[in-house]
């Protein structure tokens, strides 16, 4: 079957596709490090069993344990070959494989939800945002979480001058919130129409949708990374969570 014909069934529920190969040099074994006590994996697949919007949840990787993991925690494996889990694999690449072996057990959902490990904090009720916002809209095709960015973003030229991103550099320095409005992908949460994903073959298909979300969603690429989440934990999951509010559960 080929996965850009697979068909489509609109009464399912997204699914939920986390991506996790056992090779990493930044860190390795990423995948299965804890967080407070729980594996980056675990938490994925419990954010996504909490969301009210995502059914079925699966992991895609090429490694035995983490597998286990997986199914130990309540997500089917996708067993993905080797060269699809190197360091130059993109996610994506991953993505089509998975819903390709998915294609072929029967019909895929409308909606599918790309998940990362490397975003320890993710919630239910923020998958749960995006996945909404792109259900309520009538022309995106894809939506992706975000957090407000309230600082001065610098770029360098040819000769390593400082050049201005989100500011005029050369006019007198505005104030912070003169600034346009600017965002920061949290690299959690994507959220993607299954038809036009496959036909466009990457994660951004236009129209895209920013949603934002309210809580810290840190990502972790460093050891240092990792030892900030640790610490963050218990002032992030020990304090209640804020109540949902309407305007930062809209799509920007």
């Amino acid at each position: 079957m080929s996965t850009a014909l697979a068909p489509v069934d609109a009464r399912l529920s997204p699914l939920a596709l986390i991506p996790a190969r056992g090779g990493s040099k930044g860190i390795p074994g990423k995948n299965l490090r804890p967080v407070a006590g729980v594996p980056l994996l675990a938490r994925s697949v419990q954010a996504a069993q909490a969301a009210e919007r995502v059914g079925a949840i699966w992991v895609s990787s090429d490694d035995g344990q983490i597998g286990s993991l997986a199914e130990q925690a309540g997500a089917g494996w996708l067993r993905r070959p080797a060269d699809l889990a190197g360091d130059q694999a993109s996610s994506e690449a991953a993505l089509i494989h998975a819903l390709e072996h998915l294609a072929e057990r029967g019909p895929l959902p409308p909606i599918f939800v790309f998940l990362q490990c490397t975003s320890p904090f993710t919630t239910g009720r923020q998958i749960d945002q995006v996945v909404r916002a792109l259900e309520a809209s009538s022309t995106a095709n894809m939506a992706f979480s975000v957090v407000p960015w309230h600082g001065f973003l610098w770029s360098t030229d040819a000769q390593g001058h400082g050049v201005g991103v989100n500011h005029e550099a050369s006019q007198p320095r505005q104030r912070r919130q003169e600034l346009p409005p600017t965002y920061l992908e949290t690299g959690a949460i994507y959220a993607m129409r299954t038809a036009a994903f496959l036909q466009h073959g990457h994660r951004f298909v236009p129209p895209s949708l920013p949603v934002l979300v309210a809580e810290l969603s840190p990502e972790i690429d460093t050891p240092a990374d990792l030892r900030l989440c640790e610490q963050l934990a218990p002032l992030l999951e020990g304090a209640p969570q804020r109540p949902a509010e309407t305007t930062q559960a809209d799509p920007i």
